[in-house]
């Protein structure tokens, strides 16, 4: 046994689990998921709740963006990190990911938003009550359900979250598959950093008509979460089954994202063989060229 080998992590490693590939993915997404909940569901509360004084909108968008990408980081290796159903669903479709998994994943990525949602109520419980003075209202000058979960503008109509959460998902399902198409040659270890940038974008230009969840477990887990708090108000705020669309519309944006890069981009990105400069592609010399070349 090396000396690395013996260390006390080494010891406590959990070798059931290790070699169950299902078991380990599992783990790894709930986790995943629970640390970027919750760390993102504190920046949002420290947004609403400080008035911006102590973070801005800006901030919510980077904030959520290194979330993301240390989330990633830390799962990666074992499951992918897609910490989103969404995602599983488009890697699914793409064959990377096998069907019976992915309701599994989703259940997992779920539950890990769920207790993210305590974890963040439990730590800023006497800010919360600093905030609204004990009285949870959902929405209103002192609510706070929106800490959670998404709450549409009042300019949108019934529609217009959907169509929001299929075009924000759209937009990462899409570079999503930029970033992993490996004709594209962009190194793994650099993944996780590039999902996060794709994440702080999509917030700077797509979170405000109802605050970019694009993730259904993200906003699903820590809604319902709310319910023990709020009551049934939070699946019916601020009309009824408007909790649908942040839970539904992002698998659509992200199968139409993620297969329109490859109908775009992806079907006409030549191997990499045949490339000699990976940004200046030079059309293949046809067969009369390469007589009058070998002559």
């Amino acid at each position: 046994m090396t000396a690395e080998e013996d260390t006390l992590p080494e010891r406590l490693r959990f070798h059931g689990v290790h070699t169950n590939i299902l078991a380990r993915n599992l783990i790894a997404e709930f986790f995943g998921t629970f640390l970027l909940c919750f760390i993102g569901l504190s920046i949002v509360f420290q947004f609403h709740a400080g008035g911006g004084k102590t973070t801005e909108w800006i901030g919510v968008n980077i904030g959520w963006g290194f979330a993301i990408m240390f989330a990633v980081m830390a799962t990666a290796r074992m499951s992918g990190g897609h910490l989103n159903p969404a995602v599983s669903l488009l890697l699914w479709s793409l064959g990377h990911l096998k069907l019976a998994w992915v309701p599994l994943y989703a259940i997992a990525q779920t539950a890990g938003a769920f207790v993210a949602s305590l974890g963040m109520y439990s730590y800023y419980y006497e800010q919360f009550n600093a905030f609204d003075g004990g009285n949870r209202t959902i929405l209103g000058a002192t609510g706070t359900a929106g800490c959670f979960a998404s709450y549409p503008s009042p300019n949108l109509g019934v529609w217009g979250p959907y169509i929001d959460q299929c075009v924000g998902t759209g937009v990462l399902a899409y570079f999503l598959c930029v970033v992993i198409d490996e004709r594209n040659q962009i190194p793994k270890i650099w993944h996780p950093m590039f999902f996060g940038f794709l994440v702080m974008m999509i917030g700077t230009g797509f979170g405000m008509n109802i605050g970019y969840p694009i993730n259904p477990a993200r906003d699903l887990g820590p809604r319902l979460f709310s319910y023990f708090i709020y009551g049934p108000g939070v699946f019916h705020s601020p009309y009824p089954n408007y909790w649908l669309a942040p839970a539904i519309a992002p698998f659509v944006g992200a199968l139409v994202g993620g297969w329109f890069y490859h109908f775009s981009l992806g079907m006409h990105n030549p191997d990499i063989e045949e490339a000699d400069d990976i940004f200046v592609q030079q059309p293949p010399k046809s067969v009369e060229q390469q007589k009058l070349l070998q002559a």
